[in-house]
């Protein structure tokens, strides 16, 4: 008798990474890194000024920080399976929301509400997927999650892209609004259903959450991944605006930066997956920074074309791997604290997002250029390459 468990289990493992991939595609493409390739024409129409679309970004990462927070509270798998469809449930109506209003406090206050949820998803939904994985063996399929993030900005490229002419100021969010309706209901009803203890134990029986997060160990790790945070999300906000003021316009690369972003972003999950799996986690994180440091620079040293190419290129390819291979290692240093470990380090990695757009405001208020800004995103990332050198491998740490 033939048994079909194997291919059951693969439909299985397939359909939960398929589920938690929409559900970052959702919140953090439609609801979050849309407003990248959105600000140039919500400037264009008259909704918004550069120094106010700024402002409007600085709320939002301001709510992802107070959603990695809850997150951090609402961190056992019991808690997940209620805050999630609540949390994707507000997602879709802010986002239905933003389709009716124009002033710009109204929208900050709604990008501050998306942010919220955006940050206890993002969160919650890879945190509970990968404790499911652990009990099964599948660590190595985590990454697959983040996916989701990369055909998402594909997805929020043509959204806006292709309805430019036909859409003006608020009407603009609708494509990503009717969109995320469909996706984020199918999506949250499988996760919902994982089966995952309701609290993570350790091998002697404790709970997880009784334990320190900070050590000798992890706090470089924290503190690399706050450099990450301050360091690519500049140009992940800004490179669009950055090159609508560089080239004229009807020049390919106005919408295209943003393209190219999205189509290096797909495959990566799986590449620095791969890379972590074959050479080590933490030698693939350095690398990692490395490049995207060399990206974040390239529009500094070669304004124009060349450098707005390479920066998309070179840190399109790479943020989505610095999550995944730094949530991997700080579950590796603290095995039982996966949920947990990574609100932390997304409420960390929330606080210098929102800095970028802050900092970015007030240099451009004070007579500064977009390139200058993302001269702080390079030092960021540097910053963050340094620190990665003093993180132990966990193996050593554990072996100690």
């Amino acid at each position: 008798m033939t048994d079909h468990r194997p291919a059951s289990d693969a439909r299985q493992l397939m359909s939960v990474v398929l589920a938690g991939a929409t559900i970052l595609l959702v919140v953090h493409a439609l609801g979050r890194f849309i407003y990248t390739p959105l600000l140039p024409y919500l400037v264009g129409d008259g909704q918004l000024t550069a120094s106010e679309g700024a402002s409007v970004a600085t709320w939002n990462y301001l709510g992802y920080l107070i959603g990695a927070l809850l997150a951090v509270r609402w961190y056992r798998p019991d808690q997940i399976r209620i805050s999630l469809p609540v949390a994707m449930g507000v997602h879709v109506l802010t986002t239905l929301a933003q389709t009716q209003v124009e002033p710009v406090a109204a929208l900050s206050g709604l990008r501050l509400i998306n942010g919220i949820v955006n940050g206890v998803v993002f969160v919650q939904a890879p945190a509970l997927i990968l404790e499911w994985l652990v009990r099964r063996n599948r660590t190595g399929a985590s990454g697959l999650v983040y996916v989701g993030v990369g055909v998402g900005l594909l997805v929020s490229s043509f959204l806006v892209s292709g309805t430019a002419d036909m859409l003006s100021g608020p009407a603009r969010w609708w494509p990503a609004a009717l969109l995320s309706i469909p996706l984020a209901l199918w999506a949250t009803w499988r996760l919902v259903g994982l089966n995952v203890p309701a609290r993570i134990q350790r091998d002697d029986g404790s709970y997880a959450d009784k334990g320190p997060l900070l050590d000798r160990a992890s706090i470089p790790l924290f503190l690399s991944y706050a450099g990450a945070g301050l360091g690519y999300i500049l140009p992940m906000t800004f490179l669009p605006l950055l090159t609508k003021t560089q080239l004229p316009d009807g020049h390919w690369l106005v919408d295209g930066s943003w393209l190219l972003v999205a189509v290096v972003t797909i495959p990566t999950p799986i590449i620095w997956s791969f890379l972590g799996s074959r050479f080590g986690d933490l030698p693939a994180l350095r690398l990692n920074y490395l490049i995207q440091f060399l990206g974040a620079l390239a529009v500094v040293v070669w304004p124009g074309p060349l450098g707005i190419v390479l920066c998309a290129l070179l840190v399109g390819s790479t943020f989505v791997g610095t999550v995944l291979l730094t949530q991997r290692i700080g579950r590796a240093l603290h095995p039982h604290q996966g949920p947990r470990l990574s609100a932390a380090m997304v409420a960390l990695y929330s606080v210098t997002q929102m800095a970028g757009p802050w900092l970015t405001r007030q240099w451009l208020d004070a007579g500064g250029t977009l390139v200058g800004a993302f001269t702080l995103g390079a030092v960021a990332l540097g910053w963050g390459l340094l620190l990665a050198l003093f993180v132990p491998r966990p193996e050593d740490w554990h072996a100690r």
